[in-house]
């Protein structure tokens, strides 16, 4: 669902994004052309290119020199996100200490 009042290249953004978010473009799927996508959104060719960057920037897509632009995996199907990681550190941390606190008591009674 689109914004009728926001800029082009956001137009497009959000749409890209509504159709990774609805599963239309899966991780892998190649974006169409640039010059496609201007075509499709009856938009200049540097509109989609700030389009794509805003996508990269969002690491929603990746792009090759010459062969185009890819959906990436999302963070639920491959590697956890930074601040998915990061929790899982501290509750690592957190259970280690527990564990030595445990085995304290355990061992003074």
């Amino acid at each position: 669902m689109t914004d009728q009042f926001a800029q082009p290249y956001q137009r497009i953004v959000e749409d890209v994004r509504d159709q990774i978010r609805l599963g239309k473009l899966r991780p892998g799927h190649k974006l169409p052309s640039t010059r496609e996508l201007a075509t499709h959104y009856g938009v200049a060719h540097g509109t989609v290119q700030r389009a794509l960057a805003e996508l990269r920037s969002a690491e929603l897509i990746y792009s090759h020199q010459g062969k185009g632009s890819f959906v990436r995996q999302s963070p639920d199907e491959g590697q956890p996100s930074s601040e998915v990681q990061d929790l899982q550190r501290q509750v690592a941390d957190l259970t280690a200490r527990l564990e030595r606190v445990e085995q304290a008591l355990f061992h003074r009674t």
